[in-house]
């Protein structure tokens, strides 16, 4: 099966060693300088660089902010309000760079600021895997009791 690179155009270091895929596009390994052109929510933006002839998704490295359907309008407002349209600093970790749904992940620095840092510092955001750590989990899913009743 080809790789959809238009959909994601990273690829996983396990991709790019094992399976010796080549990319029509170069591939980040390292941080960069890019403009936040929008906020889909709380840890998901869509950036454009000057090395890229299309804009491309990020993930925030780190951490997790609430759904939109939870909760997260507030986070992706505050966040819109600091950086969208706004350069920012990308920083990529080589070993962690690509998330299971083929996004990039990296930390986003506005201003000298770590915004994933920010959001956990205001409240909208948790540590990575840290999101459901406060709530009950619901007995139905786990066990499929509702097939009893």
């Amino acid at each position: 099966m080809e790789h959809d690179y238009k959909n994601f155009p990273e690829l996983t270091n396990s991709q790019l060693e094992t399976e010796g895929l080549t990319s029509p596009h170069k591939q980040i390994m390292e941080d960069f300088d890019a403009v936040c052109i929008k906020v889909h929510d709380g840890d998901t933006i869509t950036l454009r660089t000057d090395f890229r002839d299309f804009d491309f998704p990020l993930r925030f490295a780190n951490i997790d902010a609430k759904e939109l359907n939870a909760g997260g309008d507030y986070a992706r407002e505050w966040l819109k309000e600091a950086i969208e349209g706004e350069p920012v600093e990308i920083k990529i970790n080589p070993h962690n760079r690509v998330e299971k749904y083929g996004r990039l992940l990296g930390e986003v620095v506005s201003r000298g600021i770590n915004m994933g840092d920010a959001e956990m510092r205001i409240g909208v955001a948790v540590a990575y895997g840290k999101k459901l750590e406060n709530e009950i989990p619901d007995a139905n899913k786990i066990f499929g009791l509702s097939q009893w009743f």
